[in-house]
């Protein structure tokens, strides 16, 4: 029996970065989307783990596909790792990056140095038609900026520093940022899992 993979997101951004990785391994990659599922999903996990499972049962329900989903968010240390889970909707859903950036910024006017150390988390769950279900987590470290500074990326990207290279992820471009991404991390690091549960099942 032929599978397909799919990822739970309409997100067409994403799915480029998701083919790129995961395109050659010799199944069909399709959005949620692309393969007609719809599904109304409350995400009330308290972990990137728990909410990225949350996702892909809910769409493997409905297809029996191997399904992917991802959960992934800012974590502050100063601001005991928020806004963490609730990242999309902090302060409010409808609340603008730039008021949720700023406010980030200003909680930590006067920390300096590696107080102001923070990440940028990723993790991708995954479910196999056999009910196998495991996750991978990618991460990319950083600092918060003292200002928001770039134009490229979305969301906290503008006061996201990466100390080694001086710059915000919103300074990178899409490229560079393909390269380091949390997203490809974790990625990269389930497409092992993938490969060998295909070997072993075709």
């Amino acid at each position: 029996m032929s599978y397909r993979i799919i990822f739970a997101t309409s997100n067409e951004e994403k799915m480029k970065e998701i083919r790129e990785i995961l395109g050659d391994i010799g199944l069909p990659v399709l959005s949620q989307k692309e393969a007609g599922i719809s599904a109304d999903i409350v995400e009330d996990g308290d972990t990137f783990e728990a909410n990225a499972m949350i996702k892909a049962r809910a769409v493997h329900e409905l297809c029996g596909d191997i399904v992917l989903a991802d959960d992934s968010g800012l974590e502050v240390d100063y601001m005991d790792k928020a806004p963490g889970v609730f990242s999309a909707r902090y302060m409010g859903e409808d609340t603008s990056y730039l008021i949720k950036n700023q406010y980030i910024i200003e909680r930590l006017e006067g920390v300096t140095g590696s107080d102001r150390s923070a990440r940028f988390v990723c993790v991708i769950g995954a479910v196999f038609p056999d009910g196998h279900e495991a996750s991978a987590r990618g991460a990319v470290e950083g600092w918060i900026a003292f200002e928001p500074a770039g134009e490229n990326g979305f969301g906290y990207d503008p006061i996201f520093l990466l100390p080694d290279r001086g710059v915000t992820t919103a300074e990178l471009s899409p490229e560079e940022k393909n390269e380091i991404s949390h997203r490809g991390k974790a990625l990269r690091a389930i497409r092992p899992v993938i490969e060998e549960w295909v070997r072993t099942h075709s």
